[in-house]
């Protein structure tokens, strides 16, 4: 029989900000076992009042920006600073094994390496938006682990990355300069989020490449939010390579916080990110609850490969599977 989880001791462990009780938190509210959500749900509640006080990044990006390169070298950039740097970096998941297919830290070096910061690659599963059921839950136990800046790397750039915009304050695109197509390859639901644009990679040759994109971006933003007194988020070059331009993107994203404070908005947003957190939590319950409902779970198998080999359209599947959840509701 296995050990029964210690919330207690997770709990002291991490608002001492032990490592090791840290990364066994996490592992708690990553776990799909139902006792184990239920003691992640105790740790959750006990932590919350110790939360708070971060700034939370969200950074997406094309691919091949260099989102890694870029959260190693200003994650390091903060520590030299004094700044605790946690970072939760969604890695795409295999649909067959569940793994991640990426690994980030592979690419986080120099970060990992330091005492002050805390990675951690989560795989995103079938979640929708690119991030992982648990990151909300990850995010608060780093926050309560006392680091200072919490870093979101989601998996790509689309409609459905507006997700992890639910749960920072900041949302960051990182973009690269492409042969005339990099306006084409971004999507405009991502523009629409983004508070802060950076063309990374603005080194040697591909630095006047950077700012003309830059150029075109901010042109861009200009048609897609006109007005006099419209925020535009702020388009800046850099390179993680050789550090250029670095400290003027972390300053616009504070900038933008502070902007978000001044206006009385960070306290809403952040309201709003729990009631979205709240209903996100319902919905997960109720699908695995259908799932696995005693009217359902029998013939599960049978409806889904009927829909699969197109005797049953998905139309009638979910209706037939809602119907019988239904009457095992009515039957409680």
């Amino acid at each position: 029989m296995r050990p029964a989880v210690d919330v207690g001791g997770l709990v002291e462990g991490v608002l001492e900000g032990r490592r090791a009780q840290v990364a066994r938190a996490i592992t708690l509210v990553e776990s799909s076992r139902p006792d184990h959500r239920d003691r992640a749900s105790e740790l959750i509640t006990a932590i919350t009042p110790h939360t708070g006080r971060s700034v939370r990044v969200g950074i997406t990006g094309v691919p091949g920006a260099g989102k890694s390169t870029f959260i190693d070298a200003m994650g390091v950039r903060l520590i030299e600073r004094g700044a605790k740097v946690g970072v939760v970096a969604v890695d795409p998941s295999s649909r067959r094994t569940g793994g991640s297919i990426l690994g980030d830290r592979t690419r986080m070096a120099e970060l990992t390496a330091r005492e002050e910061a805390f990675v951690r690659p989560s795989p995103s599963g079938k979640h929708l938006g690119g991030v992982a059921r648990a990151t909300r839950e990850s995010m608060l136990i780093l926050e309560a682990a006392g680091f200072d800046v919490l870093i979101v790397e989601t998996v790509g750039v689309g409609q459905n990355e507006i997700a992890v915009s639910e749960m920072v304050d900041t949302f960051l695109l990182l973009t690269l300069a492409g042969a005339g197509d990099q306006l084409q390859g971004i999507k405009r639901g991502i523009l629409e989020l983004a508070d802060v644009i950076a063309v990374n990679k603005a080194d040697g040759d591909g630095e006047g490449r950077a700012r003309v994109a830059a150029r075109d971006l901010s042109a861009a933003m200009r048609l897609m939010l006109p007005g006099k007194n419209v925020r535009r988020p702020p388009v800046l070059t850099c390179s993680a390579q050789t550090g250029a331009g670095l400290d003027e993107v972390w300053q616009a994203v504070l900038d933008h916080r502070a902007h978000l404070e001044a206006e009385g908005s960070l306290a809403a947003r952040r309201a709003q990110q729990q009631e979205d957190w709240m209903w996100a939590m319902v919905d997960a319950h109720l699908e695995e609850g259908v799932r696995h409902t005693p009217s359902v779970r029998p013939v599960r198998a049978e409806i889904e490969e009927a829909v699969r080999v197109g005797e049953l359209s998905a139309v009638d599947g979910a209706a037939r599977i809602l119907s019988l959840y239904a009457a095992d509701l009515a039957a409680r």
